[in-house]
């Protein structure tokens, strides 16, 4: 599916140009209708269109995984960056898949170029470029994502109106524009909606909106390499909603940790009221009807191309220099980007105050800080910079001599080698991090102290020799829960890294080599390949009903959504219902109440006058047996329905049943026995007590628990742990325990809204009353059991010969074992208010049958 934005790209297919055609599958399948998608025309395609094979992958990202350089003559030249991640990543992908990478690049390009441009980086590269305008990306990059998400991330809120730090809704703006120019980008390479969208990091979280927008079944992945704040830190970002919604336009989203993954499901359960469940090992949050998965796995480093920059002649000549340099010391290494994060001045003072506490250790310790150059720009970056700088300079003269320095800042760009070299030669490596995604340093710094042969044989060592490492890693630091073997540290406190760089000095050999054994044995087998295949499956696995689903798009702009239903789901229509309600003669209609006759929402739960007009008029048709069947309890029923003479309740989810006013309540269920009750009770009062919001409802067969005033997350925490408390201290009551729309309830077994619907046709059809017409509505968990019972009867003939005209219908479009669906209450009652014309034509018919009677009568006599 080839995008027109550039003619150019398009011109590519014909002549000598690039066959833009060529590496690209069939054509794809055309939406025909909501949710039908027609098969390809596999005529076209030739036997040896060995492309129709290929499996695509487009990698989204801010920038290519290129690098860029400009000569002097202005002229561009391009070179794949073998060191960046999304380059790294293809070794987890087969032989057969064809990556195309979409994103910017580093510089900018004169529009008169561009095409050009594009042209070639497709051709030798695979790559995409989206040629943001300048201020665009201005605003877009250094502007929102660098001044609002990328701090607000790494909970620092920028909020300070000194620093001009306030939301700024231009940015957002950009940010929007930004993530648009993206969108259309990627949809040039996407070929079919069976291609895989792998989008990543916080600079693009609107882009699975997009993407999702124009194709509804495109499988696109997710994946955040920045930590995700707590819900207090971001729920003060104004556009959360918009950011959350879009991101759950995923089919699964990736995160380093878990830590970052139990945030995110906070938020989405705070502010969307969403709930997430896990099934087999996989996390999920079901999001109108669709399952979005959650993957929790760290990046890992490509261990081959370490082993390769360690085997280079230049890289084993700097471990030599390095070595011969401080022998006799205990080398440390740390190795940060220069960002107000990376606690680099933190660092230095648990090195001074190691060097306060510890006479012994001078002039034995040397810490070797590489500083990568920052890549954002500021006035808190200058800062760090200078405080850095200044608390190094301070320790050198107050510890240091002419032949010994205790820092060595090393503040300028290094070739790759001579970094790997200091990994190599360094004893210790600390990062000390006080917010950070993930951090691989501590994962290249243990690949590189494994050494190969030749370093082995410079240092005298023999082939057998075991190799030693030590890690001090901040427990801030996305990689720390995998690495069990350092010393994890609070990098705030300054005696914790000190006593922690203390105890790296006292190890013994192996000790250091059991440590390194662990961490090596974990960064071998976790590589960027594994990660990256990893994803891949899960998102094959998460996408995998895509074409058993209906698909509907909702929703304006950020709000867009796909809901996706079964095939059978489809809105009710009133043309339908009426004209089916009209022709038949025997009407069994089962109603629940609140969320179908009254919103959920309504802080007044009595029915409308216009309800019960409406209720008087279908009971009083002759052919119409109506039922509310509600988990209420009856008094309440009673007193809300008294003024409808032949209205039938079944109350408490069906325990108790009257089939009209004037009938008497009645029960299949043995007379409830209340032994249960004093002991669920008092363990209810508790967790009420200390769940503040709750409450009891007493009813005449159950107990329930409300908490839907709670806290969402201490609520749903607490209802867990009662529901485990209650199955545990009642295993041996006629009871069940059941977690409901914000309740727990303790209920007698086998009490349910279904048997009582079951009930009530059986005794129709046993009166020689089967309906011809079958109308059951409800809206949440208790009412599915309703469905699955009528549609159990139907199917299996419990009501032939009568074949019935079955509408079991939800309220919300959801997953449901319901055929159709409405939109809410409203819509249920302008339905009922549509067929009540019918119904009370036919008793102004009754009516003047029965005067005509008389009067004949009369006229006999």
């Amino acid at each position: 599916m080839v995008s027109k934005s550039y003619s150019n790209l398009l011109d590519m297919t014909s002549g000598d140009g690039f066959d833009f055609r060529q590496p690209f599958k069939s054509l794809p399948r055309v939406v025909t209708s909501p949710g039908i998608i027609s098969d390809p025309d596999w005529d076209t395609i030739s036997d040896g269109d060995s492309a129709s094979s290929t499996e695509r992958k487009i990698i989204v990202a801010n920038f290519l995984p290129l690098n860029c350089t400009r000569d002097e003559t202005g002229k561009l030249s391009f070179s794949l960056d073998h060191d960046a991640l999304l380059m790294q990543l293809k070794d987890g992908f087969s032989n057969e898949t064809d990556a195309v990478y979409v994103g910017s690049l580093k510089v900018q390009v004169d529009p008169s170029e561009q095409d050009q441009v594009a042209q070639k980086l497709l051709r030798e590269y695979r790559c995409i470029p989206t040629f943001l305008p300048s201020d665009l990306q201005q605003q877009f990059y250094h502007g929102f994502c660098k001044q609002q998400l990328w701090p607000l991330f790494h909970y620092m809120l920028p909020i300070c109106l000194d620093k001009g730090e306030l939301f700024d809704r231009n940015l957002f703006q950009a940010y929007v524009r930004a993530n648009k120019l993206f969108a259309d980008k990627v949809m040039e390479a996407i070929n079919t909606d069976d291609d895989c969208v792998w989008v990543h990091d916080y600079h693009l979280m609107l882009l699975p909106t997009f993407l999702r927008k124009r194709l509804h079944r495109i499988k696109i992945g997710f994946f955040l390499h920045s930590p995700f704040p707590s819900s207090e830190i971001y729920r003060t970002l104004p556009v959360r909603d918009e950011i959350l919604k879009s991101l759950l336009n995923a089919d699964l989203i990736g995160f380093q940790t878990f830590d970052y993954a139990r945030h995110f499901l906070s938020c989405c359960s705070r502010l969307l009221g969403l709930h997430y469940e896990s099934k087999r090992g996989y996390i999920g949050i079901e999001y109108f009807g669709r399952t979005v998965s959650l993957k929790i796995l760290s990046v890992g480093v490509h261990v081959g191309q370490l082993e390769s920059v360690l085997k280079l002649p230049a890289t084993i000549s700097k471990v030599q220099e390095i070595e011969q340099s401080y022998k006799g010391k205990i080398l440390m290494l740390g190795v940060d980007d220069m960002d107000i994060f990376k606690g680099i001045s933190l660092k230095l003072l648990g090195l001074e105050l190691l060097l306060d506490g510890n006479p012994k250790l001078r002039g034995k310790v040397v810490l070797v800080q590489i500083i990568n150059p920052a890549r954002s720009t500021g006035k808190d970056v200058q800062e760090a910079i200078t405080e850095a700088v200044s608390v190094a300079e301070r320790i050198n003269t107050k510890y240091g001599s002419s032949s010994y320095k205790p820092v060595v800042l090393i503040d300028h760009r290094i070739p790759f080698y001579e970094k790997i070299a200091f990994y190599a030669a360094s004893d210790c490596c600390i990062v000390n991090a006080v917010r950070d995604g993930m951090n691989l340093v501590p994962y290249e710094y243990t690949v590189c102290r494994q050494g190969n042969e030749e370093i082995d044989k410079l240092r005298g060592l023999d082939k057998d020799t075991h190799h030693t490492s030590t890690l001090i890693v901040s427990e801030f630091v996305g990689c720390s829960p995998s690495l069990s073997g350092a010393f994890r540290v609070n990098p705030w406190s300054v005696d914790d890294v000190a006593n922690a760089l203390c105890r790296a000095t006292d190890l013994t050999e192996s000790e250091k080599r059991l440590r390194h054994e662990k961490h090596y044995r974990y960064v071998s087998t976790h590589d960027v390949a594994y990660w990256a295949r990893s994803f891949a499956q899960d998102l094959e696995r998460a996408c995998k009903d895509h074409y058993s689903r209906r698909c509907w798009a909702i929703g304006f702009g950020l709000n867009f959504r796909v809901i996706a239903l079964s095939p059978g789901f489809r809105k009710l229509s009133s043309e339908h219902f009426v004209s089916s309600y009209n022709k038949a003669s025997r009407r069994a209609i089962f109603l629940d109440y609140d969320g179908t006759l009254v919103a959920q929402s309504s802080i007044n739960k009595a029915p409308s006058e216009e309800v019960i007009s409406i209720l008087n008029t279908l009971c009083n048709d002759p052919k119409n047996v109506v039922f509310i069947v509600s988990g209420r309890g009856r008094d309440s029923l009673d007193e809300w329905f008294s003024p409808c003479e032949k209205l039938g309740v079944a109350a408490e989810h069906g325990y108790f049943i009257r089939w009209s006013k004037e009938a008497a309540w009645e029960s299949s269920y043995s007379s409830p026995q209340q032994e249960w009750k004093h002991i669920a009770e008092p363990i209810m009062q508790v967790y009420t007590e200390t769940t503040d919001g709750s409450s009891i409802e007493s009813k005449e067969s159950a107990l329930v628990w409300h908490y839907l005033d709670a806290d969402l997350d201490f609520g749903s925490f607490q209802a867990k742990e009662l529901q485990d408390h209650l199955e545990r201290v009642l295993s041996n009551e006629p009871v069940v325990v059941k977690c409901g729309h914000y309740i727990v309830e303790v209920k007698p077994q086998g009490v349910s809204k279904g048997r009582a619907v079951n009930k009530l046709i059986h005794t129709l059809v046993n009166n020689g009353k089967a309906p011809d017409f079958l109308m059951c509505v409800g809206n949440d968990r208790s009412d599915e059991d309703m469905f699955e019972c009528i549609n159990g009867m139907t199917s299996n003939d419990v009501l032939s010969p009568t074949v019935p005209e079955v509408f079991a219908c939800s309220v919300g479009q959801k997953p449901s074992k319901a055929k159709y669906y409405v939109d809410d209450t409203s819509e249920v009652i302008r339905l009922l208010r549509n067929v009540t014309g019918i119904s009370s034509q036919r008793e102004d018919i009754n009516a003047s049958h029965v005067r005509v009677t008389f009067k004949d009568v009369d006229y006999v006599d």
